[in-house]
């Protein structure tokens, strides 16, 4: 007997199908140009590494990233980390249990260099700028999973500081892989990093920690205190800041002894985190655990300040790639949902959101790659260690503070399915404000610029030689700069006006970079509408005259097809 039709209510009809999986390089232009244009000619060699080697590894991870990796994003997110204190028969274990494709995406993750890739390559052209292109990708299918790998890569140039630490502990970073097992150090295939600075009392004031290292006779170090963010507990061991007799001082901590037995970290509680919940963040107690200096007493800050520079890049590299994501699952919405009479796509307001929204990705990904390219060269070139410096705290603050607004803008593109958790657009809403928070939030960041400026007058010579390339190229941008100019001759009050500065700034290096590219089309637009006060405080009130269809082609289309 059939079944009745009296019930069938409606045909689904005018809704988009969910964006199919698609390779995160090979469909992304506007990666491909930041990479190409931060690293060399396609038809030059890389130190002996020709360009389609790096070619070919990205296209690599970006297929497995966009197929396989973003359906373990979803489950990782959806089965949050378990904090597990004690086994079944009542002894201490501190385990934090992940679901399965947590373990999928840092095995994948560091199989595809996105961990260790600077430094595997170190010496050659281009090895951050790639290793930024690997985690930018990496970061679309779970930002929860970067936290680990961020912290792992930066490590490196504060463990190579260490005096008489075995030799493993740099060798397994730059040379193992993913390897989840509660064993020692010595005995894994490969190693992860984690970090542990902020306490209670003092936040971002890490000179105010409280927390103690008493050295022992063996030479090691007894830790007894506290950290409010101890990120990814499960790491293999976490650098972290505990007052010596001279001072700050910046130790190894391992998670499990030479001899198989747990160090002295109690984990007190997993945070419940707006989003990165793929990850876990936790408080622990020191109850005189077992760690090793790295570097001299004193000397903490100094010491991991290289570790937290690494570590603001990738802010800025997991907002940009964020951003991207949203762009993406946007336009793919829009092109394939009709509203009174027309596609959406098809709708001059429409197009005028999604070309705006492209515009910020170009210039977000141009200025983030465009630091990487500066950390590259930073051991032999001066002029770029400098530029890095400054370049890291303004594009931190600026690139990160779009973040929230823009994944909004996005979601609302998508309408009320774009606040269901059945989509990735909350995802990613909840993950924006984090890298604006993380390593520093935007007061340090614009202090940290106005103290480059006034101390380190090489920051402030590299950073207006980069901006003083694009002078006379655009009308708005030469009026941009000039107030930029002034603003910087202006003494009063700095502190007050830094953030104004930092953004000022930010926005002229974006301007800058566009215009020293090879597309016209964004870099005029972005000027008149950023510089020259062409444009209201919301995306999608780019002037009139604009190229939309030409912007949304060249940065977008490509990874939403059909």
């Amino acid at each position: 007997m059939s079944a009745p039709t009296l019930f069938n209510t409606h045909v689904v009809e005018n809704q988009p199908h969910p964006l199919p999986a698609y390779n995160l390089w090979q469909n992304d232009t506007l990666l491909k140009h930041a990479v190409m244009a931060n690293v060399t000619s396609p038809n030059t060699n890389l130190n002996h590494q020709p360009y389609d080697e790096i070619e070919t590894q990205l296209s690599a991870f970006g297929q497995v990233a966009g197929f396989r990796l973003m359906e373990h994003g979803e489950l990782a997110n959806k089965n949050r980390p378990e904090f597990h204190p004690f086994d079944r028969y009542g002894r201490r274990i501190d385990d934090v249990a992940f679901h399965p494709s947590y373990h999928a995406l840092m095995n994948a993750a560091m199989q595809g260099n996105v961990h260790n890739y600077s430094w595997q390559h170190e010496g050659q052209q281009g090895a951050h700028v790639v290793r930024a292109a690997l985690i930018f990708m990496h970061s679309q299918a779970d930002a929860g999973t970067t936290c680990p790998l961020t912290m792992t890569h930066a490590a490196i140039p504060a463990l190579r500081q260490a005096k008489g630490l075995p030799d493993y502990w740099v060798n397994k970073v730059v040379h193992g892989h993913y390897d989840e097992r509660t064993l020692p150090a010595e005995h894994k295939n490969g190693l992860s990093i984690g970090m542990g600075m902020t306490e209670k009392q003092g936040g971002s004031d890490v000179r105010r920690n409280t927390t103690t290292a008493t050295k022992q006779q063996d030479g090691s170090y007894r830790i007894v205190g506290h950290k409010f963010f101890f990120s990814a507990p499960m790491c293999d061991g976490h650098l972290i800041l505990a007052q010596t007799d001279a001072g700050l001082g910046c130790f190894l901590l391992p998670r499990v002894m030479p001899n198989g037995t747990l160090n002295e970290v109690r984990i007190q509680r997993l945070k419940d985190k707006l989003g990165d919940w793929s990850n876990a963040s936790s408080e622990v107690e020191f109850q005189g655990a077992t760690a090793y200096l790295i570097g001299d007493e004193g000397r903490g800050v100094r010491v991991i300040i290289d570790m937290v520079s690494l570590t603001r890049l990738d802010c800025m590299i997991g907002s940009s790639a964020s951003m991207r994501q949203a762009l993406v699952q946007a336009y793919h919405h829009v092109s394939h949902r009709e509203a009174f009479g027309a596609t959406l796509i098809d709708q001059p307001l429409m197009q005028n959101v999604i070309a705006d929204l492209t515009l910020e990705c170009a210039a977000s990904l141009a200025l983030t790659m465009r630091v990487a390219r500066a950390v590259d060269a930073s051991k032999t070139n001066p002029k770029e260690a400098a530029l890095a410096r400054i370049a890291t705290a303004i594009g931190k603050y600026w690139i990160c503070k779009r973040t929230p607004a823009f994944i909004n803008e996005a979601q609302e593109c998508l309408g009320g399915v774009g606040y269901v958790e059945e989509n990735i657009l909350p995802r990613l809403y909840r993950q924006a404000p984090l890298n604006s928070i993380w390593e520093g939030s935007g007061n340090v960041q614009c202090l940290d610029v106005l103290r480059a400026l006034h101390k380190e007058p090489e920051s402030k010579a590299a950073l207006f030689n980069l901006l003083h390339s694009a002078k006379g190229k655009n009308a708005f941008y030469d009026t941009h700069f000039q107030r930029l100019l002034d603003s910087f001759e202006d003494v009063t009050n700095l502190e007050i006006r830094s953030r104004l500065i930092t953004e000022q700034t930010a926005l002229a290096m974006q301007a800058a970079l566009l215009i020293n590219g090879t597309d016209s089309v964004m870099a005029n637009t972005f000027c008149e509408a950023r510089l020259g006060n062409q444009q209201g405080l919301a995306y999608g009130t780019l002037p009139a005259n604009t190229p939309f269809l030409d912007i949304i082609k060249k940065g977008v289309l490509s990874c939403a097809k059909d």
